[in-house]
This record gives C-alpha cells, sequence and structure tokens, in this order.
C-alpha cells in the first residue's frame, strides 16, 4: 500500500546538555504525550550529486532549499516499508512530501529508475521531476539517530523531538545494516526539534527561557557534510 503525507509547518532547533533534558523532560511530560512508537532508531539515505550540490546549496542558507532522501523507522529488510521524501524549505516555513514503497522497489527506483507501481499522483511526479532536475543523484549518506517523539494534548499536531546519538556514514549505504557510524553530537548531547504549524505554547516558551535553552541553526546531514570535508582535508593533508 502507498502511505503519503504532507507536511507544512515551522521547525524550531535547540542543542540540549543532558541535564537541561532531564530538566525540560519534567514539564513536557505535563503537557505531551509519547507518542506510540516510543524511543525509535531512524536511518536516512541522503541523496545527492557528485559534487554535493544539494547540501553546498543548503549551507548557503538561502531563502529556498531542498533535499531528497529514503528513511526507514529501524532497520530495513526488502519488504520493509520506507518512505522516500522530499523535504524543502522557504523563508523559514518547512514543506515535507512523502510517499512509501517497499525498501527493495524505493531503492530500484531511487538508484536505477525504475517506476514505483501504483504511485501515478502528485507527490510521486514531484520525486520524478526532482530527481530529473538534480542530474546523477546517487546515495551519498546513511545518518541515523535515536529519537523520542511527543504530541501536544491540547494540540496533537504540536510536536517536539529529541535526537540522540546522530551518526553518519559513507560506507554501506543501504538501510539493511544496523545504525553505526561517526558521532555528530558531543557526549550527552540532544537536538531538539519543535514542529508547529503556529506560535508555541506559552507554557514551552517560559520553561526554555528558565532553563537558558535557545535556538540554533543546526542539520543533521550539514553538520556531517562539514564533519565529512574537515576529515578528508586532515588525510590529504597527512598524505601530503
Amino acid at each position: 500500500m502507498n502511505y503519503q503525507d504532507t507536511f507544512k509547518r515551522y521547525e524550531i532547533k535547540y542543542l540540549l546538555s543532558a541535564k537541561q533534558k532531564k530538566e525540560f523532560m519534567k514539564t513536557i511530560e505535563r503537557y505531551m504525550t509519547l507518542d506510540r512508537y516510543g524511543r525509535t532508531t531512524i536511518q536516512n539515505i541522503y541523496y545527492d550529486t557528485q559534487d554535493w550540490r544539494l547540501i553546498r546549496t543548503s549551507l548557503e542558507k538561502p531563502v529556498y532549499k531542498e533535499k531528497l532522501r529514503l528513511r526507514s523507522y529501524g532497520t530495513a529488510n526488502p519488504e520493509k516499508t520506507v518512505f522516500i521524501e522530499i523535504k524543502k524549505k522557504y523563508d523559514g516555513v518547512v514543506y515535507k512530501r512523502r510517499t512509501s514503497a517497499s525498501e527493495k522497489e524505493a531503492v530500484a527506483y531511487l538508484n536505477s529508475g525504475i517506476k514505483l507501481v501504483g504511485h501515478d499522483d502528485q507527490i510521486s511526479r514531484e520525486i520524478d521531476y526532482f530527481r530529473s532536475f538534480y542530474k546523477g543523484l546517487r546515495p551519498a549518506m546513511v545518518i541515523s539517530y535515536e529519537r523520542e517523539a511527543f504530541f501536544g494534548n491540547a494540540d496533537p499536531d504540536f510536536r517536539v523531538t529529541f535526537d540522540e546519538n546522530i551518526l553518519w556514514r559513507e560506507e554501506d549505504l543501504t538501510l539493511r545494516k544496523d545504525a553505526y557510524g561517526n558521532a555528530v553530537l558531543l557526549p550527552g548531547q540532544c537536538l531538539m526539534e519543535i514542529k508547529v504549524a503556529q506560535a508555541m505554547p506559552l507554557w514551552i516558551s517560559r520553561e526554555m527561557n528558565r532553563l537558558g535553552i535557545f535556538q540554533t541553526s543546526f542539520s543533521k546531514y550539514g553538520r556531517a557534510y562539514e564533519m565529512k570535508q574537515l576529515r578528508d582535508s586532515v588525510g590529504a593533508e597527512r598524505r601530503a
């Protein structure tokens, strides 16, 4: 079955210490509920051109930017449902389009252009156009993390997620391997994202002020790419 989703919202990011998260959770648990998946490992394959055009453009912080990724919840197998996602950001607003397929069908489509059966719809056409516009797309990087996601008791569309153990790798570009790779965050750090269509509730703003939690600009793929570039540069200097 082909599941589809469309999101339009603001995504605001914060880096928390272990102590800040522990204190913040006391308030979160009064106003929000952990979603039905609990703590989940999410794995993504980001697609990019050979010269890393998509992420290089994103790091320049343009008004409009977009990414393509393949996502699984947990480790995939050929028959497991995974999600092909286009994530766009325009003037601070995030738009996400995604469609589902089995892992083997999604990989055959993204890596070899084999059409997905039963995907003659608007979202699938957007993904087709994305692939034709960015020539030479290929699996570029796997990024995985452990996520806890909460939704608002008063407003289920208001969500807060906590991502820990964020890892990246350039080898084994598959969702069929268990998560492993190079750490993005410092030990004890956590990335919190607030996902909201309108203004944030007053209670969460007050709590963040109390705990000294401040908004940051952070991209998992962007940070991983910068770390890759630094590693490659150091390696080249050592070989010189």
